[in-house]
């Protein structure tokens, strides 16, 4: 009996063990999973034709080209190990490492050569080539004036790639960040043909995780961990559950029951009750708001002093505080804060200008008063277009109350869904616009090229020449020279300012929520925003 006893007693004592291994072994796992949310769908894991935000976050994680984004206007080494420049800045020659697909097949160069003609070929119809102007031939293929085999990319060898350009690029280095830049296996593209990349299994990945779990319509997908990744030691998570969660109640309700490990949060009253909770983060994000004024459709707003009453008008503080209250802050420029650095200082530090950026009511109705007299006119009519949404719709209904406090000011709203309104503001088909702009790369050029006089982007037709030659010279005589092509945007920008070309009224700022026991998760800003590649569960 007393051996029957202790054989009892040891089966539990066993099976206690088993079941405190077992927990220990879930710990563990948990420690290597965590849950994310997105507000948006993923459209598509073909590097070739992403185009939106969601889909670039998705594909940095699961993909690295030769150079990746590291914060500010930095770069560092991916799958390159080295690079030199020529030294009249037009031909780039990368050494690369020796890594492999997630299929365990060697990348080379040629995959390197491949994807990018892959991205230029108008056949691809990439909506995100126009990236690659600058390398040699590209606008000739483009216009069918060459063959494809012509661009001036080419694999040296296994592990060395060549990219020549038509003139020296100051910010090319940071293009090559851009998901038409990655690598792609052709085996696989001609494999999947027409499917490739519109689900997870239709493509392969050389990033730190596999995209894993999603048929091309559904909502949740998995980052998991890619065993071939060149730097796979470093890579502590091993699964990422993403799910797409469109309402900020039910995602912060997720996020409070545990299923969730971080939530965006939205509007002042989210932002309120959580500012003060330890998993609360506030980044800003890289997207300016601005007002676009139509000069074509409202002929007084070629007048400066009208533009400029307009703009000193407007409370920003009263803005950010009271209407949006969820972190934003008052914009600085067209460019925005963090994009960029030069000897530790942010660009808005060298470029900013406040008097074109504050409120002042007195100064503007001077300036008011004067430039209709100048105009001869008595009132101005005029109206602001807008998306619908709650937040849009909230800071039109804003601006519309504040400028109206100008005499003769009469503000109507055309407040339209994002699909109509977005198309019309590219034609030029508004009289004032709430504007934004997120840069892709983190180089100033970027937001303040789309003010030049011929840019399909500059809907407000606004030109100034000496605006153009600042832009043209950072692309051209200065563009190898750094601290003189700084100058000439942060020049840019001031001209842009001085004159009142836009409105500026605040750069987006992102409240959310992460759990505290997540750490190392980089935030990038634009493109990838998040880099899980080093982060961890503690």
């Amino acid at each position: 009996m007393k051996k029957f006893r202790l054989s009892i007693l040891s089966t539990s004592l066993l099976l206690l063990a088993l079941v405190l291994v077992g927990c220990g072994n879930n710990n563990a796992e948990n420690k290597k999973s965590i849950n994310w949310m997105t507000s948006a769908s993923l459209e598509s894991l073909d590097p070739s034709k992403a185009v939106d935000v969601n889909s670039d976050q998705i594909l940095f994680n699961a993909f690295r080209g030769l150079v990746t984004p590291d914060g500010g206007n930095k770069v560092k080494l991916a799958v390159a190990k080295d690079y030199k420049v020529s030294k009249d800045g037009k031909t780039y020659t990368f050494d690369l490492k020796k890594t492999s697909w997630s299929n365990g097949r060697a990348l080379t160069a040629k995959d390197f050569e491949y994807a990018i003609k892959r991205s230029a070929n108008p056949k691809t119809a990439s909506q995100m080539a126009y990236y690659m102007a600058n390398i040699r031939n590209y606008n000739e293929i483009k216009n069918s004036k060459k063959p494809l085999s012509s661009l001036g990319v080419k694999a040296l060898n296994n592990y060395k790639l060549q990219i020549q350009l038509s003139k020296p690029q100051a910010d090319f280095i940071n293009i090559l960040t851009l998901p038409i830049f990655y690598p792609q296996l052709k085996s696989a593209v001609d494999k999947y043909g027409s499917a490739y990349g519109t689900m997870s299994n239709k493509i392969v990945y050389n990033g730190p995780f596999k995209v894993t779990k999603w048929t091309g319509s559904n909502d949740t997908w998995n980052l998991t961990k890619n065993r071939y990744y060149y730097d796979n030691a470093q890579t502590k998570l091993n699964n990422i559950k993403y799910s797409v969660i469109k309402d900020p109640s039910t995602a912060l309700n997720e996020y409070q029951s545990g299923k969730l490990d971080q939530t965006l949060l939205s509007g002042k009253q989210q932002y309120n009750n959580y500012k003060d909770n330890k998993d609360f983060h506030l980044r800003k994000t890289f997207t300016v708001k601005y007002l676009s004024l139509n000069q074509m459709k409202i002929p007084e707003f070629s007048n400066i002093k009208i533009r400029k009453a307009l703009s000193l008008i407007i409370n920003r503080n009263q803005l950010i505080h009271d209407i949006l209250g969820d972190g934003s802050v008052v914009s600085r420029g067209m460019v925005p804060d963090t994009l960029a650095y030069h000897n530790g200082k942010d660009f808005n530090d060298y470029a900013g200008v406040t008097d074109d950026t504050s409120t002042n009511v007195n100064k503007a109705k001077q300036l008011w008063k004067a430039g209709m007299k100048e105009l001869g006119k008595k009132s101005i009519n005029a109206s602001i277009m807008s998306s619908n949404d709650g937040t849009n719709k909230n800071v039109a209904e804003f601006l519309q109350s504040e400028m109206e406090k100008l005499p003769g000011m009469k503000i109507s709203l055309e407040l339209l869904p994002s699909n109509v309104a977005t198309p019309r503001s590219l034609k030029s088909q508004y009289q004032i616009s709430i504007s934004g702009w997120d840069p892709s790369i983190s180089d100033p050029i970027s937001p303040l090229n789309t003010k030049y006089s011929t840019n399909p982007i500059n809907t407000s037709k606004w030109k100034n020449n000496e605006y153009d030659k600042l832009v043209d010279r950072s692309n051209d005589q200065d563009a190898l020279n750094p601290a003189k092509r700084w100058d000439d945007l942060v020049n840019a920008q001031k001209i842009l300012l001085n004159d009142q070309a836009i409105i500026p009224l605040y750069q987006i700022g992102q409240p959310e929520l992460i759990k505290s026991n997540i750490h190392d998760v980089r935030y990038l800003g634009n493109g990838p925003v998040w880099d899980f590649a080093k982060a961890y569960v503690k």
